[in-house]
């Protein structure tokens, strides 16, 4: 049994659902398929779930929605037209939005989460309806009926160990099931979204649940290049990668599958192949626990900016005990989550996301650094970016460092910090967000030298 989602730039017009349709039957294997709601036709569209997030914030303030109401219909509208299909699924999608942004106010991120989930719930519905118009045996399923029962943190579901028991079942039906991505429900009954792109967090827990014997996951490109193709022209495509260098690639700005997606997949072995709905023979790439060694220490080079760095200093730091635990406290206090934590003798580093950090948070930050751990210097410095360098090969590389750090040093970039995880999958380098680009570029061209940067 496969499971095959579909992300929204395969479910964006009545061509692309087509496409999704001769792709599902042309196997028999493809079981389960994880709908996304509709995304964007062209660069400057709208993606459906934007319209109704702007919808669900105009409802609570009291103002008018109904221009982005009337869109959102015209748009589905404009798919089932596309299709062929009857207006009674119209009717059904509308009434169903209709509900949602009706419903009760008092809690206002409930309230936007239910209003988010109609985005994949309708599209669920109305790719159903297809594949039903062409006499396929297939059913919409809610996540309700189908078991898939969360944490009741808006915007932030995990997935209830039990949903994985009930999941199960899902393999005893017999035909194709059409399931919502994105988000599922509390114990109490609420709609719980994912984070943003959550539908694939849908289609690994299903794979993991079901236990599948593969996850496809189809997007709008051919493989996962090794570097952000914006930055280099024609990259190399990857077509093996294991599930820690993805997750790595992925935390580090590449956007063709969620960070958090991987691990349900991962715990239950289950390779995932990342493929192209417009060009399905494409073998694509596949995610795996373990793959052999022989592309050299790199797989890619991702970057991501918007960190700042907590700078602090103290004579004999090393002996205190507990110093580290005390300013991560500082942190926590200020609902201040950290990236990484480089550290030497007598000093140490906290990379944050420095959205987290207003101007009032940041002097209240150094003021207690200063007043609670007597430090000698602090320091946060603004607009850096990480550029991550993954392989599994690093392990196995020596050199690695000295290269990079060669290639940073010939394009005159200095080094703001570097950072290794003990699992040497990945090493972080920290510089001015100023030269994020120029960085990639020199790193890819050092460790990929046949490929030529825009």
């Amino acid at each position: 049994m496969k499971i095959a989602k579909f992300g929204g730039s395969s479910l964006a017009t009545w061509e692309q659902i087509e496409k999704v349709f001769q792709i599902v039957v042309s196997d028999k294997e493809r079981k389960i398929i994880v709908v996304s709601a509709p995304g964007k036709r062209y660069p400057d569209d709208i993606k459906i779930t934007d319209l109704l997030i702007t919808c669900g914030r105009k409802s609570i303030n009291g103002e008018d929605y109904s221009i982005e109401y009337s869109q959102i219909i015209e748009r589905y509208s404009e798919i089932a037209n596309g299709l062929c299909l009857s207006s009674d699924i119209i009717d059904e999608i509308s009434l169903n939005i209709e509900g949602a942004l009706s419903s009760s106010k008092e809690n206002h991120a409930k309230y936007m989460d239910a209003v988010m989930a109609c985005g994949e719930d309708n599209c669920a519905r109305l790719v159903a309806n297809y594949f039903q118009m062409k006499e396929i045996d297939a059913e919409y399923i809610n996540p309700k009926d189908g078991g898939l029962f969360v944490t009741n943190e808006p915007g932030h579901a995990q997935v209830l160990p039990k949903s994985y028991l009930l999941l199960h079942e899902l393999r005893n039906k017999k035909g194709i099931v059409i399931f919502p991505g994105f988000f599922g429900y509390s114990e109490d009954g609420d709609i719980v979204t994912f984070s943003r792109s959550g539908s694939d967090i849908t289609g690994s827990v299903i794979a993991n649940g079901v236990k599948a014997s593969l996850y496809e996951n189809f997007t709008d490109v051919d493989a996962v290049y090794s570097v952000n193709p914006s930055i280099i022209q024609e990259p190399k495509e990857i077509k093996e990668l294991t599930y820690r260098e993805m997750r790595e690639l992925s935390y580090a700005g590449f956007n063709v599958f969620h960070d958090e997606a991987l691990i349900p997949a991962f715990q239950a072995g289950i390779p995932v192949n990342i493929k192209n709905t417009n060009n399905p023979t494409a073998p694509g790439t596949v995610i795996v626990k373990e793959r052999k060694l022989t592309n050299g220490p790199l797989v890619g080079v991702a970057s991501d900016n918007g960190f700042c760095s907590i700078y602090i200093s103290k004579y004999l730091m090393n002996r205190e005990v507990g110093f580290g635990r005390k300013i991560l406290q500082i942190l926590e206090d200020f609902h201040i989550s950290y990236e990484h934590q480089p550290s030497g003798i007598d000093d140490i580093s906290i990379v944050i996301r420095q959205n987290q950090l207003t101007s009032t948070i940041e002097n209240q930050i150094i003021n207690r650094i200063q007043d609670e751990l007597h430090v000698d210097h602090v320091v946060i410095e603004r607009d850096l970016a990480l550029i991550m360098l993954v392989g599994e090969g690093m392990r196995h590389n020596v050199g690695t460092t000295a290269r990079a750090s060669k290639a940073l040093a010939n394009a005159s970039i200095n080094i703001e910090m570097i950072n290794q995880g003990s699992s040497e999958v990945s090493m972080m380098f920290g510089v001015k967000a100023s030269d994020e680009k120029k960085a990639v570029q020199v790193i890819y061209e050092e460790f990929f030298p046949k490929v030529s940067s825009k």
